[in-house]
């Protein structure tokens, strides 16, 4: 969703009424952006400083650890399975977080109807996508390390051999599903700037959505949860498996010497309880954004603070996905500096 409502004071009201005289029809969305930039108020400076600390420290990490696995992958070095997942995961996170956060950061800045029809509708768009297939993503990733994990005797040991060989294709049914299921937003969404006169519109702040009937609306909103639902129960179900799975593992090895448990077996002890760990943050952040989601589809025009509070919770998950990842799996990390010592750049080697 797009959040935020223009806050403009009795005062400047006036003063737009007065310089129409002076400004025409040709200077009129020049005052009307210059206004709204006077009228910037404290809270909206504040969620602004938020939304740009929030989006430079999503960035900067979704990148440093795409930035690893590019190494990685030009050096040949041999990657988990569910890496794949991952890199696109940090892609879909990326994208989320850019079409969210630089519009809302502007947007608190006083920047007002920077975003034409065709940048609102591509935004929107593109945010949508990049939620969804971050969604899909770590729904794929509880699927296939649940299957990695699973005992060879049981009834997921074909799937061990077969998981891999599906693993691109289910990512890119990922991206094309979300692209076909978010195309409502390319046909409701417009810019602020072209939609002045209609009166039956939603706005979102730099966005507006035009009023539809009932029934398109709830047939709409179920399209869109109905894939979000089915996600999420496909998620928990895999990640309460692979809860069980690591609880009757750890029963099996709590009378055997520590010494005598496989280094593989306990890297991918690891990577389960960091993807565990991972799925817990977003379901967590998704319940949450849901709320406000629920709130904002239910009022007729929802309030800034509504608007800006589901922008926020909706960047959480892209924005600390990667220290989780870096966090609780540092073999990745350092592995990625041992590579980088080994190849022939001496400037850095010497610095460090």
């Amino acid at each position: 969703m797009v959040d935020g409502e223009l806050w403009i004071s009795v005062d400047m009201i006036h003063v737009a009424h007065v310089s129409s005289s002076y400004l025409g029809p040709s200077g009129s969305e020049d005052k009307y952006q210059s206004l709204g930039t006077e009228g910037m108020s404290s809270k909206d400076l504040t969620f602004g400083m938020i939304f740009l600390l929030q989006t430079t420290f999503g960035i900067l990490g979704n990148f440093f650890l795409l930035f690893q696995y590019i190494i990685l992958c030009f050096t040949k070095c041999r990657l988990r399975s569910t890496d794949l997942i991952l890199k696109h995961l940090t892609v879909a996170n990326s994208l989320s977080i850019l079409c969210k956060g630089i519009p809302k950061t502007m947007e608190g800045f006083g920047w007002k109807n920077f975003l034409n029809d065709v940048g609102c509708k591509f935004v929107l768009y593109v945010h949508r996508v990049g939620r969804g297939v971050s969604f899909g993503s770590t729904c794929l990733l509880s699927i296939f390390q649940a299957i990695i994990i699973s005992p060879r005797n049981s009834g997921w040991a074909e799937l061990q051999v077969k998981a891999p060989k599906y693993m691109g294709f289910s990512i890119f049914l990922s991206w094309i599903l979300h692209m076909l299921l978010n195309t409502s937003f390319l046909m409701y969404m417009t810019s602020n700037r072209s939609n002045k006169t209609i009166t039956n519109k939603k706005d979102y702040g730099y966005c507006s959505s035009v009023r539809i009937d009932q029934t398109t609306i709830l047939l709409n909103s179920l399209w869109l949860a109905l894939p979000d639902v089915v996600t999420l129960g496909l998620m928990l179900w895999f990640s309460g498996s692979m809860v069980f799975i690591l609880y009757k593992h750890k029963q099996r090895v709590q009378h055997i010497h520590r010494n005598s448990v496989s280094p593989r077996a306990s890297a991918e002890t690891r990577a389960t309880q960091t993807i565990l760990v991972l799925v817990s943050t977003f379901v967590s952040f998704y319940i949450l954004s849901s709320i406000f989601q629920i709130f904002i589809a239910v009022f007729y025009q929802p309030s800034w603070w509504i608007l800006n509070m589901d922008a926020l919770i909706s960047m959480c998950f892209p924005t600390v996905s990667p220290l989780i990842l870096m966090s609780c799996d540092s073999s990745l990390s350092r592995l990625c500096f041992d590579v980088m010592k080994k190849t022939k750049f001496p400037p850095l080697i010497r610095n460090t």
